[in-house]
């Protein structure tokens, strides 16, 4: 069967997988990476199927083939750096002015007939006030405990 990308690592590109598959600070992510290349070069003898290799690195057949594809694509250094991204995938909820108000609130005076807030209580008042559209108790409690305050 004829593969569509292929590894052949020269004998200094070797070393150098090994020295960063054997570092001591090395990712596990990482070092797997170095295994499935290590595995997959033509240039040592016949590699693997992309399952067998799978199986011996611990990882799914599609990491195998991504990992193949970007050495043969991208090169070397591409598919071994650690990932990145450039915005977390998920936006923060509570952003600087609404947290300075919820935590405000939370300072202030509990409502009338009771003695302190609740994070339910907070919550509530959050949307009745216009603060945000709609908020969970779990939000409000992690605002608050991002600032070690709390309610008690």
């Amino acid at each position: 069967m004829r593969r569509k990308y292929h590894v052949e690592l020269s004998t200094e590109d070797r070393k150098a997988i090994q020295g960063i598959q054997n570092g001591e600070k090395t990712p596990e992510s990482i070092r797997k990476r170095c295994s499935i290349l290590l595995q997959a070069d033509e240039g040592a003898g016949s590699p693997g199927t992309q399952s067998e290799i799978s199986v011996r690195c611990a990882v799914s057949v599609s990491k195998v083939y991504k990992v193949v594809k970007d050495y043969d694509t991208q090169g070397m250094e591409y598919c071994l750096r650690r990932r990145t991204h450039a915005a977390p995938p998920n936006p923060p909820i509570v952003t600087g002015e609404k947290e300075a108000r919820i935590i405000a609130l939370a300072c202030g005076a509990a409502p009338d007939g009771r003695s302190r807030w609740s994070v339910r209580l907070l919550a509530e008042k959050v949307v009745e006030l216009g603060i945000m559209e709609t908020v969970s108790h779990e939000t409000i409690r992690n605002t608050l405990k991002k600032r070690s305050l709390s309610l008690t």
